[in-house]
């Protein structure tokens, strides 16, 4: 336990580092360990059986969190005309052509950006502002479309983006400390689902190695990966 707090060593005595926990019980467990004075984010790992350095063998996608993030997410909506208005009345926090001179100015108050097909082109110069950040809108990820409604709404009622690390894990955020122990487990449910279902065809032997489920202060709890092999 050396570098952790006591508040931490405390919480580590109550999970079995060696048991692999069913999700429900891993759920109430760090809950239960959660020791912040502010509302911890409570986050999956996933260490897959994967290598990401093939691009047959990448990760990548996106979920709707059935009981949502529990933040809220500002969306920019990078669109002109009728799909500005669209974007407006779906709910979109900021909208407008005029954001991308903003942007080149590092103006960066959003946390998800979408954007027509036909706005891309001038979007493009702006991928080393937006790359690094995981701001820039991708077809494969939905923000690239004309279908702006959908795509504000899906944002706002929980759906987040995942993607394989170089070293073969995934890591989401699936809600808050404070959600019930049945929301926690329907967003697990659902983004577990949508790990399997984006399993690559390349991908031989173990697909899901290890999965662990913490919050942001606490100590990770490992969860029994029989159900996914």
């Amino acid at each position: 336990m050396r570098g952790h707090s006591k508040k931490y060593a405390a919480a580590a005595t109550k999970r079995d580092i060696a048991t692999k926990y069913q999700p429900k019980a891993a759920i109430e467990l760090v809950k239960s360990a959660a020791f912040a004075k502010f509302d911890e984010t409570v986050e999956v790992a996933v260490r897959l059986g994967v290598d990401p350095r093939h691009a047959d063998q990448a990760v990548r996608g996106t979920v709707v969190l059935p009981a949502g993030t529990g933040k809220t997410v500002r969306v920019l909506v990078i669109a002109a005309g009728d799909k500005a208005r669209e974007a407006e009345a779906a709910g979109a926090d900021f909208v407008g052509t005029e954001y991308i001179a903003k942007i080149k100015e590092n103006w960066l108050d959003f946390d998800v950006l979408i954007a027509t097909p036909d706005q891309m082109g001038q979007l493009g110069a702006l991928g080393r502002v937006l790359g690094p950040r995981g701001l820039m809108p991708n077809p494969k990820a939905g923000t690239v479309t004309f279908d702006v409604t959908r795509a504000v709404k899906e944002v706002k009622a929980g759906k987040i983006e995942f993607r394989v690390d170089k070293a073969g894990n995934v890591q989401a955020a699936i809600g808050k400390v404070s959600f019930p122990s049945e929301a926690l487990e329907s967003n697990f449910t659902a983004f577990m689902d949508q790990i399997i279902r984006s399993k690559p065809s390349a991908t031989k032997g173990v697909y899901v190695r290890n999965v662990a489920i913490s919050s942001t202060m606490g100590p990770g709890v490992s969860i029994d990966t029989t159900p996914y092999r």
